[in-house]
């Protein structure tokens, strides 16, 4: 557009010399010579305007050069601004893997911050921008947070997104999925949603599918399953060498194992579950705590004091202060001491 009004401008100024230095100048004709080549003869106003030529072609020819240029860098721009768009659709979604590649130093600064950035929508205000890409995704999220259930195949998520992870929480809390199809395709859900799912799929299952996906076993819904044994409602029946194999497969402290010995106080026969807090006393210690504990719940004091009077005088304190109240005739319920 510049170069065509230029060359107006250019023949303009040109018609206007020519015609000045042959109307006002001379009108004579001149011949020269040019490295030994004679030239035609020509008006002497034609060869004034030979430079006019000559700076007119090399001027456009310089304008064409940074033009050329400046397309360039333009187009350079214009990938990067594409490139950071997708870098911010990617930090809403909350992508681990982004690594945008910018051409251009502010975009580089930009971009290199915001793919180490993950934006979360703040309350309930959607903010609204002038490219759909963006308003698209904003729309998407916020779905997911209010609940809904959204198609996110088109942004190639993986399964341990967060965004997927709640998106399937939606579909699982509105029944479109059970827990028992997450369980049973474990592979496509986040181990975080199986794990969640298999705490209320214990709540009324059978044994043996507890069994079946206790790879997904956590404290919460141990506690969950040993709650139902002998219970009123969903209850059921495990076997000491059942409930080890659980155990076993949970890091638990002594905190955990006292916790265990509530959670079956109500249901589990005394004999069952005294015999299962020796067996895991001898095998661990950190459940020694709650073999005492058990002991004591259930008034068995000979087998508790036998067991105190053979510990180390640092050990076990706080059931040594119970033993010597109780000695005492002082009655405290054994969990203040716990």
């Amino acid at each position: 557009m510049y170069i065509k009004r230029y060359t107006i401008a250019s023949l303009v100024l040109m018609a206007l010399v020519g015609w000045y230095v042959y109307a006002y100048v001379t009108q004579e004709s001149i011949g020269i010579e040019l490295f030994g080549v004679a030239l035609p003869s020509l008006s002497i106003a034609i060869w004034v305007l030979v430079p006019l030529v000559i700076l007119y072609i090399a001027s456009v020819f310089h304008m064409s050069f940074y033009s050329i240029l400046g397309s360039f860098k333009l187009r350079r721009y214009e990938k990067d601004y594409d490139k950071i768009i997708d870098a911010i659709v990617d930090a809403y979604l909350n992508k681990a893997e982004r690594n945008h590649t910018f051409k251009t130093p502010r975009y580089q600064l930009l971009g290199g911050l915001i793919d180490n950035t993950t934006l979360f929508l703040k309350g309930d205000v959607k903010p609204t921008t002038d490219n759909d890409k963006i308003n698209s995704v904003i729309k998407v999220v916020d779905a997911i947070k209010n609940g809904e259930v959204v198609d996110l195949k088109p942004y190639s998520l993986k399964t341990v997104n967060p965004l997927v992870i709640q998106n399937e929480r939606n579909r699982y809390k509105k029944g479109d999925i059970s827990s028992e199809d997450i369980l049973s395709h474990s592979d496509k859900y986040a181990k975080e949603l199986c794990v969640e799912v298999y705490t209320d799929f214990v709540k009324t299952k059978p044994l043996s599918s507890i069994e079946k996906y206790k790879e997904f076993l956590t404290k919460e819904s141990l506690l969950v399953i040993l709650s139902r044994i002998n219970a009123d409602e969903n209850n059921i029946e495990i076997s000491n060498e059942i409930l080890l194999t659980f155990f076993n497969s949970l890091d638990l402290a002594v905190k955990d194992y006292i916790d265990i010995s509530k959670a079956v106080s109500h249901g589990m026969i005394p004999e069952q579950r005294m015999k299962l807090f020796e067996i895991l006393s001898n095998e661990k210690e950190e459940a020694m705590d709650a073999y005492l504990y058990t002991l004591y719940d259930l008034e068995m004091l000979a087998p508790a004091n036998d067991i105190l009077d053979i510990s180390q005088p640092n050990e076990y304190q706080n059931f040594k202060a119970y033993r010597a109240l109780k000695e005492c005739n002082k009655h405290f319920n054994i969990e203040l001491f716990i």
